[in-house]
C-alpha cells in the first residue's frame, strides 16, 4: 500500500468519534483498490490521487461524505446524492456505505479512468436565454434618445437584462420612472447599470 500523510492522520484523530471508523475504513478501501494512490490534503480535507485526482473524503460535526472526482463515469446515475457533498449522501455510520467489495470496485473503476486519461464528465449546456423584452416605456425614452439607445443596443444581453429587471423591479410607480430617467442618463454616457463596480 502507499505510503501514509500524517496530515491525515491528524484529520482523522481530530475529527469527531463517530467519524473516525468512517474515515479509516474508506482510507483503507482506497488503498486497498488502488495500491498505488497517493494521499494529500486539499482544500483542507484528505485527497486520494492516481494519475490525477481520484477521490476524497471529509468530517463534519454530524456527517462524513465520501466522493469521486469523476463520479458520473464511476457510479453512474447514483453519482450525485443531492443532499451532501459526495457520491453517497451523509454518512454517519459505516452501515450508510456500499458494502467492502463493492466500493473496491468504485476505486478500481475510478483508476483505470485515471489510467486511460479519461477527462470528468462536463456540465451540460446551459439553455439560451430568451431575447431581453424591453418594456415599453424603456422603448419609448430610448427611441427620444440617440445615444443612449445606441449605447443600449451595444450591451450585452445580460447587460440589457440588469437595467430592464432594475427598472421593472420598482414597486411603486414613481420609483420605476425615477430609474428610467436614471437609467437613460447613464446609458447616455455608455454606463452599465452596475458601472459603479465595473473596473
Amino acid at each position: 500500500m502507499g505510503p501514509r500523510d500524517k496530515r491525515i492522520d491528524a484529520y482523522v484523530a481530530k475529527s469527531a468519534e463517530f467519524a473516525r471508523p468512517i474515515l479509516k475504513h474508506l482510507r483503507e478501501v482506497v488503498h486497498q483498490g488502488c495500491p498505488g494512490v497517493e494521499e494529500t490534503m486539499k482544500w483542507s480535507f484528505p485527497h486520494f490521487t492516481y494519475k490525477g485526482m481520484l477521490c476524497s473524503m471529509a468530517s463534519f460535526q454530524r456527517h462524513c461524505a465520501f466522493g469521486f472526482w469523476r463520479g458520473a463515469l464511476v457510479l453512474g446515475k447514483g453519482a450525485a446524492s443531492g443532499v451532501a457533498m459526495g457520491n453517497f449522501g451523509r454518512i454517519t455510520s459505516l452501515e450508510d456505505l456500499p458494502p467492502r467489495k463493492t466500493l473496491i470496485g468504485y476505486v478500481k473503476k475510478a483508476a483505470a479512468l485515471n489510467e486511460a486519461g479519461v477527462k470528468p464528465a462536463t456540465k451540460l449546456k446551459r439553455e439560451a436565454k430568451a431575447p431581453v423584452a424591453v418594456p415599453a416605456d424603456l422603448a419609448a425614452a430610448l427611441a427620444r434618445n440617440a445615444k443612449a439607445r445606441k449605447a443600449f443596443e451595444g450591451f450585452s444581453p445580460s447587460h440589457k437584462r440588469e437595467y430592464v429587471e432594475w427598472i421593472v423591479g420598482a414597486k411603486r410607480e414613481e420609483t420605476r420612472r425615477k430609474r428610467l430617467a436614471t437609467a437613460v442618463a447613464w446609458m447616455a454616457e455608455g454606463k452599465s447599470q452596475n458601472w459603479r463596480y465595473d473596473k
